[in-house]
């Protein structure tokens, strides 16, 4: 019995070894994780040559013109360097940076547009006894290919006669016209979706997608309405935010980037007047009061910056790429939208070397009148690891000279000149 208690004993003591080694054990991985972070901490400052390469490429004897640039360090959280940065200039296309980034925060990152197809009445054979509705929002991308899809995905349910009226439900009934100083030949407006070209045409393509599909129906039957209570939905199509914004950043597209603007206009104020109206205002209250950018030389007049009136700086387009940094669920949009160079996009070809290539995902920004204009906004890893999030404008410059000079600062950023 003795030598029992003796053995249990030493398990006992065994056990409270055991633990208070494994204790700590974990008492100093947590303080190595403390010191760890604490490392980290004083390693992620800035890359002092790399300020030295961008001091070299602002120092450059360059062509005559506007220029100014800004690049900051997310990973350190610390400007890098800035040249002209709070100059305002105009922004082109890379105003479309502001447009999305603000889309995305007031709409969420999972919006979606919705198409849908109802029915009022009741199905007896192949007959609807009462009206079909046609309910269409602000999906930048349905064609009339589309309304057949639709259709098709409705003839499931065998309808091949309607006795009541083919009604249309929509947001917009006006065609899409140019905004304020837009110049004539900038914006193809056959390039919109069918639901921006006026109820006319809306109603045409609907009607003849019923019409291929089988169902009798005569133009009298077309009217414009609302959807009746009580109706019940066929068919739902949704299209999702990352495909608009994929082809507004990757090929910016004027009209997907206009439709989002009217987009969020609508969702700000469904009865408004002008949606393109309210959607701008949207813009400027989120660069002011969300971004924090309150220089009182920036304009916004349009969501794809087709207006040289839109002017922003090399500060301010960074401070939006800051901000979509801090928001995950957005940084992610981008990162997956945002033209990589010398693989897709408007960066294809531009940056298509092999020390440039995969290496930068930014936004373009050009207009050739009334003279050069063109920015690069986005993002790229230095050599150091950290990443990098820049902006650099260029205006009264020819395109061609811009360019060169946009890729030199990506260069300097990546330390090119090493390789």
């Amino acid at each position: 019995m003795k030598q029992k208690i003796s053995n249990t004993s030493y398990i006992k003591i065994l056990l409270l070894s055991l633990a208070v080694t494994i204790m700590s054990s974990c008492g100093g991985k947590k303080q190595e994780t403390k010191q760890e972070k604490k490392r980290d901490s004083l390693q992620a400052v800035v890359d002092t040559a790399l300020q030295s390469r961008l001091d070299r490429f602002a120092k450059k004897p360059r062509m005559k013109g506007r220029f100014g640039f800004y690049v900051y360090d997310l990973t350190a959280n610390k400007p890098v360097y800035a040249f002209n940065e709070k100059e305002a200039q105009p922004s082109a296309s890379c105003l479309k940076l502001l447009s999305g980034v603000a889309g995305c925060y007031l709409l969420g990152t999972n919006y979606e547009w919705s198409t849908e197809i109802y029915r009022h009445g009741r199905v007896i054979g192949d007959t609807l006894h009462g009206d079909l509705i046609f309910k269409g929002g602000l999906d930048p991308q349905l064609t009339p290919q589309g309304m057949v899809t639709l259709v098709g995905m409705m003839k499931k349910q065998h309808i091949n006669h309607v006795t009541g009226k083919i009604i249309f439900d929509l947001v917009l009934t006006d065609p899409v016209k140019s905004e304020q100083h837009w110049y004539p030949w900038d914006l193809s407006f056959s390039r919109y979706g069918i639901l921006y070209k006026g109820a006319p045409k809306v109603q045409k393509a609907f009607a003849d997608a019923l019409r291929r599909g089988g169902t009798q129906l005569s133009d009298t039957q077309l009217v414009a309405g609302r959807l009746p209570k009580g109706s019940v939905r066929m068919v739902r199509f949704r299209r999702p935010l990352s495909l608009v914004l994929r082809r507004m950043w990757k090929n910016s597209s004027n009209t997907q980037a206009t439709s989002l603007l009217y987009t969020m206009g609508h969702a700000l104020e469904p009865n408004a007047a002008s949606y393109p109206g309210v959607g701008v205002k949207y813009e400027r209250y989120f660069l002011r009061d969300i971004v924090k950018e309150r220089d009182a030389g920036l304009m916004i007049h349009d969501g794809c910056g087709l207006c040289t009136y839109n002017h922003l700086s090399p500060y301010a387009l960074t401070s939006i790429l800051k901000f979509a940094y801090t928001r995950k669920d957005i940084f992610r949009m981008l990162w997956v939208c945002l033209p990589i160079s010398g693989v897709d996009g408007t960066l294809r070809s531009e940056m298509s070397a092999p020390e440039l290539r995969g290496k930068v995902r930014a936004k373009t920004g050009t207009l050739s009148h009334p003279y050069g204009i063109s920015s690069l906004a986005g993002y790229c890893q230095a050599d150091n690891g950290h990443l990098l999030a820049f902006s650099i404008m260029d205006s009264d410059m020819s395109v061609l000279d811009a360019r060169v000079l946009q890729r030199d600062l990506c260069k300097a950023m990546i330390n090119a000149q090493k390789e």
